[in-house]
């Protein structure tokens, strides 16, 4: 008895991995969450059990524990349980205290990557994280911290680390994040994206700058990335012409 954990990706099924394919189509039970796209779970096998265990706001307390429940009983009644999540199951998605109970309980648990909307958002949007000139690094961190942790993000630093910021889950605190990282000392022009149900048919990116980003009317899911990357459209012809020209500006003293 095995619980795979498995990524299933930014939303689009084309980019689920060879691996994660072929098991939801010969897993015996399939658990999910609550924003794996439709047709992600259309490939699923139709013998398989498919159980959503997708959380939802005001929901109980013990969602979590009440999945580990789920995944553990599902192993005791069958060969290939596939526990399927959004996104990297190791990227905010709560993977490894699911392996970690899972281990707990006696059973066998296999991971299968995934792509993280943390880098495949922007992509989808035409912006590079990394971008020379640019940013040469970026940094991932959450919008919705849990209130009881120990530790609590410094925003004061990550205002100060002159690398790109991306934010998962942080549709619904974009105004607060944005007069965190202000009152940190960020420059109000820097720009900003939110890109919304990110590879799905339902995409929409909104680009903004720091100082007006509160307001702004951004559905989650959503991925935000701060920082001058967050101007590019390395797909737009327009604005491709003028990176190019940038670059070619910068290149003494890049060199």
């Amino acid at each position: 008895m095995t619980v795979y954990l498995v990524g299933a990706g930014p939303g689009d099924p084309e980019l689920l991995t060879v691996r994660a394919l072929r098991l939801l189509e010969s897993a015996d039970v399939v658990v999910h969450d609550r924003l794996v796209d439709p047709r992600v779970l259309d490939l699923v096998a139709p013998w398989a059990e498919v159980i959503d265990v997708g959380k939802r706001p005001g929901g109980p307390a013990d969602a979590q524990a009440r999945i580990h429940e789920v995944l553990v009983k599902a192993s005791r009644r069958s060969n290939t349980v596939v526990r399927l999540k959004g996104g990297d199951p190791f990227v905010f998605g709560r993977g490894g205290e699911e392996a970690g109970a899972l281990r707990q309980a006696g059973v066998d648990v296999a991971v299968v990557p995934g792509i993280t909307s943390a880098i495949a958002g922007p992509a989808a949007a035409g912006i590079p994280v990394t971008m020379r000139g640019h940013a040469s690094g970026f940094t991932v961190v959450t919008g919705h911290e849990d209130p009881a942790a120990a530790r609590h993000l410094d925003w004061d630093a990550l205002a100060r680390l002159g690398t790109t910021l991306v934010v998962l889950m942080g549709a619904s605190r974009a105004g607060a994040i944005a007069e965190r990282l202000l009152t940190a000392g960020m420059d109000p022009d820097t720009p900003v994206a939110a890109i919304q149900s990110a590879t799905t048919q339902a995409q929409h990116t909104l680009r903004a700058t720091l100082s007006d980003l509160d307001g702004q009317p951004i559905d989650a899911p959503a991925v935000l990335v701060i920082g001058s990357v967050a101007a590019l459209d390395v797909t737009d012809e327009a604005r491709l012409d003028r990176l190019v020209s940038d670059l070619a500006l910068a290149e003494p003293s890049i060199r």
